[in-house]
């Protein structure tokens, strides 16, 4: 397998190589954990650490921070960031642009809609399905000729 290289620059000046997926497209980062049958969408980031399971579908420009872990078979929209630390289970499904914080355990099955939140150190169980954090803080939609508007 031909690994791609790409080397990022933040704001702090350090450069962090990433090896770009073949499948999908998107980076990961060294001592990052992805499934090969995982799709990661491009420039979509996968930081050190982060651990990710079989048949995963991740979108486009979302953000998987350090040490998160991601169980098997679960997809997540695109512009979606995972908090450090935090743990996903098996066959979850989060919607695009949403915000999930450091240290938050989603439980297996768990649907979290588009827009959703929810804060640093949160459970989601299956039986909730969306925190009322999550519920209260999505981004209000407009109606506009008949479709609706961002």
């Amino acid at each position: 397998m031909n690994a791609k290289f790409e080397s990022v620059e933040d704001d702090a000046g350090k450069v962090t190589r990433y090896v770009r997926r073949a499948n999908g497209g998107g980076l990961v980062a060294p001592g990052a954990t992805v499934a090969d049958s995982t799709r990661i969408g491009s420039m979509t980031y996968v930081e050190n650490g982060a651990r990710i399971g079989h048949g995963c579908r991740i979108g486009h420009g979302s953000w998987i921070d350090r040490d998160a872990t991601i169980g098997d078979r679960t997809v997540i929209g695109d512009g979606v960031r995972i908090g450090r630390g935090t743990v996903i289970g098996n066959r979850v499904h989060i919607g695009s642009h949403s915000r999930i914080g450091s240290s938050v355990l989603i439980e297996h099955g768990v649907h979290l809609e588009a827009d959703a939140m929810v804060a640093d150190g949160e459970q989601v169980l299956v039986d909730a399905r969306t925190p009322a954090a999550a519920r209260a803080r999505h981004r209000q939609h407009r109606r506009s000729k008949g479709r609706i508007a961002a």
